[in-house]
């Protein structure tokens, strides 16, 4: 299985429709924005522009590194998996991501992750976004 991450192609061209985070919900079965795991916030209205937040697939993910319980894996093909089950809320993965891209599922208690499925960078009118393969060198 190829590794493949999440890329952010030109902030400058999002708009903050937040189109991206729509579909990412929808795709996981919810709806509105709460439990999307990509994030596009404001950085001062549209003469400013807008900040796109996704995970980045590190190579030594951090996270991963500051979950007590292991719940956080790495994933096959790039990326992280989270196992619920072993997940007790602690919200130390929350630090350990420098980019700011685990967000926290209040009702579950547990971190909202990325699943590489680029169903959000379908939905991105703007091509803001795009799933990658990476080379073998990148991973």
């Amino acid at each position: 299985m190829p590794k493949k991450r999440l890329s952010v192609i030109d902030a400058d061209r999002c708009v903050g429709c937040q189109s991206c985070m729509f579909a990412c919900t929808r795709r996981l079965g919810f709806g509105g924005v709460a439990k999307s795991a990509i994030h596009v916030s404001s950085v001062g209205g549209i003469e400013r522009g807008f900040s796109v937040r996704v995970c980045r697939a590190c190579r030594d993910p951090p996270c991963i590194h500051l979950c007590p319980e292991e719940a956080l894996l790495p994933r096959q093909g790039g990326g992280i998996t989270l196992n619920k089950d072993k997940c007790t809320g602690c919200k130390q993965c929350l630090e350990g991501c420098i980019l700011g891209a685990i967000s926290w599922d209040q009702e579950e208690n547990h971190p909202i992750i990325c699943i590489y499925c680029g169903y959000c960078a379908q939905y991105c009118p703007y091509e803001v976004i795009e799933l990658q393969e990476l080379m073998a060198d990148e991973s």
